[in-house]
């Protein structure tokens, strides 16, 4: 009895590539200011834009200089056309759990951050005119 050949195993075309995300991450350039502490207990706050954000997460680029593990606060602006012409902000924290090596130019680095399930939205109201 003959056994039967098997083909070579085909190797995927290099275009494709598994993603490994739990979450599908949204390429938006949202305006964000950072609040939190560096490694040596000074607060800093750092206005920087995301380049994307998840269900879990985000990734940005800071000046600040964090190690992985800093607890971060995040004050996302919603584009007004998603809140009805309201100047509405999310406010997060989170943790950082990957920093990308500092660009060459500078102190920049790319910061991967993992939310905490709490979160709210405020509402930044304008200045009411007084009643005369």
């Amino acid at each position: 009895m003959k056994k039967a050949q098997r083909s070579p195993k085909k190797e995927a075309p290099s275009a494709i590539q598994t993603n490994r995300r739990r979450e599908w991450r949204l390429e938006l350039p949202l305006s964000t200011v950072i609040e939190g502490r560096l490694p040596h207990g000074v607060k800093f706050s750092e206005t920087t834009t995301l380049e994307n954000i998840s269900a879990t997460g985000a990734y940005f680029c800071l000046d600040s200089g964090l190690v992985v593990g800093s607890r971060l606060n995040l004050m996302i602006d919603l584009p007004e056309n998603l809140t009805a012409g309201k100047n509405i902000k999310l406010n997060l924290g989170g943790i950082t759990v990957r920093l990308e090596e500092p660009d060459k130019k500078g102190k920049r680095q790319g910061v991967a951050i993992r939310f905490n399930k709490d979160f709210k939205f405020v509402e930044s109201g304008k200045k009411k005119k007084k009643a005369k």
